[in-house]
């Protein structure tokens, strides 16, 4: 993978930049659409091009090993060929999914023993495995096994949490070594940033990170229930210290303000369940802040749902019909908005990049985070 930065705004620290990979370039800062078992959830993946045009989603290692199964993977060349997307894909390691299972796991220096959510069958994840895993799903772009502190969390279990990491890090990049690409492209590494919300445990995760030399670098252990401001300023801690040259991606983040504030720190990717959950749940993200569609105020709103027109679900359909398709508990409502959010998330990224090498993204910025703070 290459890594080129084409523009920095003069006023913050956010930065333009392309990665490129063997299955296409990644124009940044930009948000991946979460594909965890090899699918956005409501969604062709012919809609996810030709209307949302992602440059790049994500598919998960936790998910994708239990179901459909690596063996299944590997038959079908990867899971690029098995979903049929010719495009850059992601996978999360998993220790996020390993994390969240609390009850159903035990950690320990070897790795993490856990329950299938499935069918309550026993399964173990090591650095070594989690690599073997994603060398199998084939993703473009892969993570180091880390654990995903909770949030609050006791300082002790921060730092020890954190060393923890950094050995499994060192164990993944030792097994990685040794295992060779198997589908005729290259796959690019990249570490996790830990420390919980402790800024002397994040310069030090950042330092040890940086001192690595990947080609990219993650924040995780964010957005784990944290004020938005401790978000930041963990953030801001931790790209300071990255290397600037390489691309940074902060894990797991999030509302349309949340991505904006980060890029301006210095972030260039992102990645978040919200656009996709909150739209089956019938929440619309705009540029003029968000929409409940179940609201009985839009229940006679014949106004397209969007006048922007970001994607054409937005000036086809009419509140007052996606309001009646919720109401009904039709499917067709849940993928409409869905094509909306994300087709909002990436608008917006690709905007956020426009005003960056225009120079006034500060500007631009500070304007649409007081316009998307509005219940509509």
């Amino acid at each position: 993978m290459k890594f080129e930065i084409k523009s920095k705004d003069p006023q913050s620290k956010a930065r333009a930049g392309v990665m490129t990979t063997d299955h296409g370039d990644i124009e940044t800062p930009i948000f991946m659409p979460v594909g965890t078992m090899g699918t956005v959830k409501g969604v062709h993946q012919k809609e996810l091009i030709e209307e949302i045009n992602a440059d790049i989603i994500l598919g998960n290692t936790y998910h994708l090993y239990l179901r459909p199964k690596t063996e299944i993977l590997e038959k079908a060349g990867g899971l690029h060929k098995f979903m049929n997307w010719e495009r850059p894909i992601l996978t999360d390691s998993g220790g996020y999914q390993v994390y969240s299972l609390s009850g159903r796991r035990k950690i320990k220096e070897e790795g993490v023993n856990f329950k299938s959510h499935i069918d309550g069958s026993y399964h173990f994840f090591s650095p070594e495995n989690v690599m073997e895993i994603q060398r199998t799903i084939g993703a473009d772009i892969i993570m180091a096994f880390d654990e995903c502190t909770p949030y609050p969390c006791d300082y002790k279990y921060a730092k020890r949490s954190m060393h923890m990491t950094h050995r499994w890090l060192n164990r993944c990049m030792a097994h990685l070594e040794r295992l060779p690409f198997k589908y005729g492209y290259s796959q690019t590494f990249f570490p996790i940033v830990q420390g919980s919300t402790y800024k002397d445990l994040r310069k030090q995760s950042a330092e040890f990170i940086a001192n690595v030399g990947a080609e990219g670098n993650a924040i995780g252990g964010l957005s784990v229930g944290e004020p938005a401001e401790e978000m930041y300023a963990m953030t801001d801690v931790v790209c300071s210290i990255l290397p600037e040259d390489k691309p940074r991606y902060l894990m797991g983040v999030g509302t349309p303000i949340n991505i904006l504030e980060n890029i301006a720190l210095g972030v260039d990717m992102f990645d978040c369940v919200m656009p996709t959950r909150n739209a089956r749940n019938g929440m619309l993200f705009t540029a003029y802040g968000s929409i409940n569609i179940k609201n009985k105020k839009w229940e006679d709103d014949f106004s397209p749902i969007d006048s922007m027109g970001i994607t054409y679900v937005d000036t086809y359909y009419s509140k007052a019909y996606l309001r009646h398709l919720f109401a009904a508990n039709e499917l067709l409502g849940k993928q409409i908005a869905t094509v909306h959010n994300l087709g909002f998330y990436l608008w917006l990224t690709r905007e956020a990049r426009k005003h960056i090498l225009a120079g006034d993204f500060a500007d631009w910025k500070n304007k649409m985070v007081r316009q998307m703070d509005n219940r509509l």
